[in-house]
């Protein structure tokens, strides 16, 4: 088994290159589990608990409020980028960024932090990276909805040191054009379901997205083509064509409400629906949120593009991502996150959680 020294809890650069030197793709993350488990049991302030490859504690120390600090265990398969190496402030490796190094500091204030103003619980899960229903923030939800409860939740993602808030919803679809299989030699006798998806891409082309402010963080809006698949051989008239679209929408709208847009955009033709996940509100104007900013002493920005912050706004928790990771370096060969940020992103929240305002 890989343990975890109690040098490397205290010291949350040190502890980011301890979890990315556990390989733990969406799948394999039993090590990495086992690992964070063995660290958390000697903890007297804390209960810990185990479902399959997710970790979870809390204190019960009878405060006012709960906070939830969550992050996930898992990475994208690696890409010559395994194990972690270091070049000055920067530390390169598969996880460094998304997200490591926010796990990495939800576990060291776990471990270091034994009398929080607020009562906090921490969940490390499993298969964020991969389809949802394997996902196991999503399975704890079903399984251990009271590991959930909390006044207010933080996910780790990378934020480059922002707070994030809401998320965008996500749905993709299938617009299916028809038209009849003919010999090419004689295309007047078919019709081409190919040439009919032009009229698809024309309004596409043509859509006006949104910009929706909500609470002072900006979401913008995109429906764009992700993808096209038509013909059946060089010879042959199409009678078959399918665009696929991905629709990024504004938390104002419901997952219904999205999917009614689209269906309306492409009126006239076959619509799919192949995979829709809400939005989230930032949720701002909650009191323990409004501490977070104050100690971060920036403005909240809109969150683009969708996260696990969308399952707690299902379940009325209101929740930001921040994280010391760059979310533009996420999923890539050249994955690394600055050490600097990593200490400043774990003395705010430290911060926040003793109630040591900067």
């Amino acid at each position: 088994m890989v343990a975890i020294s109690t040098e490397q809890l205290t010291d949350p650069v040190e502890l980011t290159r301890a979890l990315v030197d556990i390989e733990s793709v969406s799948g394999n993350e039993k090590a990495i589990a086992d690992a964070v488990e063995q660290a958390l049991r000697p903890a007297t302030h804390l209960r810990v608990e185990r479902s399959g490859n997710l970790v979870y504690a809390r204190t019960e120390l009878g405060r006012d409020h709960r906070v939830m600090l969550a992050g996930h265990l898992d990475t994208v398969p690696l890409h010559d980028n395994f194990p972690s190496r270091r070049d000055g402030d920067l530390m390169y490796g598969c996880g460094t960024s998304d997200m490591k190094s926010g796990t990495a500091i939800a576990l060291h204030l776990a471990a270091t932090v034994t009398e929080p103003v607020h009562d906090v619980s921490y969940i490390f899960y499993d298969c964020e990276e991969v389809e949802s229903d394997r996902n196991g923030l999503g399975i704890a939800a079903r399984t251990h909805p009271e590991w959930l409860a909390a006044d207010m939740a933080f996910l780790l993602e990378p934020t480059l040191g922002e707070v994030e808030a809401g998320c965008q919803g996500t749905l993709r679809a299938q617009i299916t054009t028809t038209g009849t299989r003919a010999h090419s030699a004689r295309s007047w006798l078919g019709d081409n379901a190919i040439h009919h998806a032009g009229e698809i891409l024309a309004r596409l082309r043509d859509y006006q997205a949104r910009d929706v402010t909500i609470d002072g963080c900006t979401y913008r809006e995109g429906l764009n083509a992700v993808g096209i698949v038509g013909g059946v051989a060089g010879n042959v008239i199409p009678d078959e064509c399918v665009v696929t679209v991905n629709f990024r929408f504004a938390p104002d709208r419901t997952a219904r409400q999205a999917e009614d847009h689209v269906r309306a955009v492409f009126e006239g033709y076959e619509v799919t629906i192949t995979d829709l996940a809400a939005a989230a509100l930032p949720g701002l104007s909650v009191p323990v949120v409004q501490r977070f900013l104050t100690q971060v002493g920036r403005p909240a920005v809109a969150k683009l593009g969708w996260t696990d912050v969308a399952r707690f706004a299902e379940l009325g928790i209101p929740a930001v991502n921040y994280g010391p990771g760059d979310p533009n370096l996420a999923h890539t060969k050249n994955e690394h996150v600055s050490c600097a940020r990593i200490v400043t992103c774990a003395d705010t929240m430290r911060g926040y959680l003793t109630g040591k305002i900067a």
